[in-house]
């Protein structure tokens, strides 16, 4: 049995999914992961244990399925962006990783917008300065922790720690790398402007490769520990977002995935590295050769649900919630729900935005607020498309849409109509890790590019299309959503 290997490192988990050269899932295993906060705003975790975690479900899930590391002909590796594992010169980690939902660098990001100009980085690197982001995070150490600094030699994301662990080489892919701040989106390479500007050594920085690209080997040191055959390869990968694009089959110009999760990410394929002038859209490398994509963030997109829910109508099921809002009509009788209930980032990267409901009359009944919570977070994403839009993305063909709340009918056709576009479900459920498994696959030639490995594996299982009655009804209480942020936004900052 031939199988290809997709490693996750997520904030969460490390996580182990094989599939055979037909793109069938064929086993699945999970180590948990831990977070530390020694302090407010602070974020960490052990690169040991993403290595500790890959040992583990690596091992696990060839035990499960009977396997040898012969089966595996390749490996693919994904997982958490922007975080920062600083190794010195033999390899050995210098401190603690500051990951992607670490908030202690603001004022390093107004350093790093003051020595390039903030458009002049938007230009570079498609993004503005955030403190998630892991350029921010070197200024910091630079500047908090000079005794590490002075000992560092090599910069790695996390995934990439695991794969030095089992190759031995330092390297990374472009997807992961345009989330560091440091790459030039448009050449695909580190921007040597960008680390000139912030005083950051070349040489510290991973050689880049293209997702489905090998990278490295499985070392005979990690084929001891791990279970896996020496010399098998290990691409590039990508980072979270773009392997759980190739997983769903959003690799061509004009299709768009969906992820209605706890947040919801809204993420386009372009074949051209377009750029939002105010930053307001992450633009980043794809993990398909060549191509690129924009994307947007909202922090509370199902979370907005769950929390309407735990504390409205706690242990009610969720589709008995939901029932009785679809017999609400569009609008839910002038009410509207800003869904900022932990701040925003798309459109408005503003952590004191708040949540809110606009319209409230003694008409009103839980349906009608429950069905205003589902058209909020539909109205939310849909300014992540008008930006996309704007950014020189004109046409949209179809939006793949995955994740939890993706399995309520009523919310896929509230997003439909708000949207205006075809929504669709695949049969792929996976995420990144299958994604990754993909992008080995065509590194080990199974398939020979990415887009045939998705039009070998993803197929479309449903369809909700866009209702023309309800959509235009949507436009116009579309346009008065857009007007609550700036008309409450002094008010949030007040009571922030």
């Amino acid at each position: 049995m031939r199988c290809l290997l997709g490693i996750d490192v997520s904030t969460t988990g490390v996580k182990a999914l094989l599939i055979d050269e037909g793109g069938r899932v064929t086993g699945a295993a999970s180590t948990p992961l831990s977070l530390s906060t020694p302090r407010p705003l602070w974020s960490e975790q052990d690169p040991a244990a993403w290595w500790r975690g890959t040992m583990t479900s690596v091992r696990q899930v060839l035990q499960d399925g009977d396997l040898s590391g012969e089966d595996v002909v390749a490996v693919g590796l994904t997982g958490q962006m922007h975080g920062l594992a600083l190794l010195d010169g033999r390899g050995q980690v210098l401190r603690p990783a500051i990951l992607w939902n670490d908030q202690r660098t603001g004022s390093q990001c107004d350093e790093i917008r003051r020595r390039l100009g903030k458009s002049r980085l938007i230009e570079l690197t498609g993004n503005d300065a955030l403190a998630g982001f892991t350029a921010p995070k070197v200024l910091w150490v630079r500047e908090h922790e000079p005794e590490v600094f002075a000992r560092a030699d090599h910069i790695l994301l996390p995934k990439d720690y695991v794969r030095f662990r089992l190759t031995g080489e330092y390297a990374t892919d472009k997807a992961g790398a345009a989330g560091t701040l440091l790459l030039d989106v448009g050449t695909r390479d580190w921007s040597a402007e960008v680390l000139e500007a912030l005083d950051i050594p070349a040489p510290w920085l991973p050689a880049t490769h293209e997702g489905p690209e090998v990278a490295g080997r499985i070392s005979a040191e990690a084929a001891e520990l791990t279970g896996l055959k020496a010399g098998t390869p290990v691409v590039g990968g990508g980072g979270d977002q773009a392997a759980q694009a190739v997983g769903v089959g959003v690799v061509r110009p004009g299709t768009v995935a969906l992820t209605l999760g706890t947040s919801g990410v809204v993420f386009a394929t372009t074949g051209e590295p377009f750029v939002e002038p105010e930053g307001r859209l992450h633009a980043f490398c794809h993990a398909v050769p060549g191509r690129w994509h924009l994307m947007g963030v909202m922090l509370s997109a199902a979370g907005s649900l769950r929390w309407y829910r735990d504390t409205f109508a706690s242990g009610v099921d969720y589709d008995a919630l939901l029932a009785p809002a679809a017999e609400v009509a569009p609008g839910s009788e002038g009410l509207l729900f800003l869904p900022y209930l932990t701040g925003e980032r798309t459109p408005h990267p503003d952590p004191l935005a708040r949540g809110a409901f606009v319209g409230l009359t003694v008409r009103h009944s839980m349906p009608d607020l429950t069905r205003a919570v589902l058209e909020g977070v539909a109205f939310g994403l849909r300014d992540s498309f008008e930006l996309i839009k704007a950014a020189g993305l004109a046409q949209i063909d179809q939006v793949r849409v995955s994740g939890g709340g993706a399995k309520s009918a009523l919310w896929r056709q509230i997003l439909a109509d708000v949207l205006d576009v075809e929504l669709v479900t695949v049969n792929t459920t996976e995420g990144a890790a299958y994604g990754a498994a993909l992008l080995a696959g065509v590194g080990a030639s199974v398939w020979p590019n990415v887009d045939a490995a998705c039009d070998s594996a993803v197929r479309v299982t449903g369809t909700t299309l866009p209702r023309p009655e309800s959509a235009s009804q949507y436009g116009r209480f579309y346009e008065v959503y857009r007007q609550l942020y700036p008309a409450l936004k002094d008010a949030f900052q007040r009571l922030g």
